[in-house]
């Protein structure tokens, strides 16, 4: 008898080739390499979760898979997706499932989070977006799901205008962007690697005209077709891709 971990991977591998999602790919710039997934929202359901039912941090996506299997859903993909306190809640505006978890924070601050403009991913109606925080909280929107962190990569097609491209700050990155097409474009770069230079890859290779850091060093990601499952650091809110299991 199959136990329950072989029979998700057994049943995901049966299902990922129905899903009308793009391969993720592996892409070089320069000297770097980064891992890069792009996925329809309009086609693929694209969450954020924080906490079981029972309000306990996922911390991982080992346990996120396995509520996500109870409510008869495959995760596909998965990838850390925001700031987080010690106690794995989340730094800045978090949204599940249409409720607001914690507000937006739009003071100065130190740390990475707080290197202004900062801004927040968010999924609504099928459709997805990447916006400067301070605009966010100002046109008032009620995403389904929503993640804050910070800084803004590119911002209406700009840089962030903090970034330098001689800087020596060099760390393993993830971010999210939506690129001319739609799409929800996750990316963890391979190597260490600059801001700029992040921020640089999602405008002009993956025409994202808006894009945000999600994190560092924790950087991690849950490939079900590749079979593999990152465990670095726990970690707080988490971004999905997921599937329903047909009846």
């Amino acid at each position: 008898m199959h136990s329950p971990l072989k029979l998700i991977v057994l049943l995901a591998g049966l299902l990922l080739p129905s899903l009308a999602v793009a391969a993720c790919e592996e892409m070089r710039q320069e000297q770097e390499s980064y891992l890069v997934c792009r996925f329809d929202p309009a086609k693929n359901d694209i969450r954020l979760h924080l906490a079981s039912p029972e309000g306990l941090p996922y911390g991982g996506f080992a346990g996120l898979r396995r509520q996500l299997w109870a409510e008869r859903r495959v995760l596909v993909f998965a990838m850390n997706a925001g700031m987080y306190h010690d106690d794995l809640s989340p730094v800045g505006y978090f949204a599940e499932y249409g409720k607001v978890l914690k507000p937006a924070v739009t003071g100065g601050g130190w740390g990475n989070f707080h290197l202004l403009p900062n801004g927040v991913f968010l999924v609504k109606d099928g459709k997805a977006s990447v916006m400067e925080t301070k605009s966010f909280v100002a046109r008032g929107i009620d995403p389904d799901f929503g993640t804050q962190s910070g800084p803004m990569l590119v911002i209406d097609g700009k840089l962030h205008p903090r970034f330098l491209a001689d800087s020596d700050s060099f760390k393993i990155r993830n971010g999210v962007g939506v690129d001319a097409d739609s799409r929800v474009v996750m990316v963890v770069s391979r190597v260490p690697v600059r801001f700029y230079d992040f921020a640089t890859l999602f405008r002009d290779r993956l025409g994202c005209q808006n894009a945000l850091y999600l994190d560092g060093t924790i950087s991690s990601v849950f490939i079900a077709e590749e079979n593999r499952m990152d465990r670095l650091f726990p970690m707080g809110p988490i971004l999905s891709v997921s599937m329903p299991i047909p009846q």
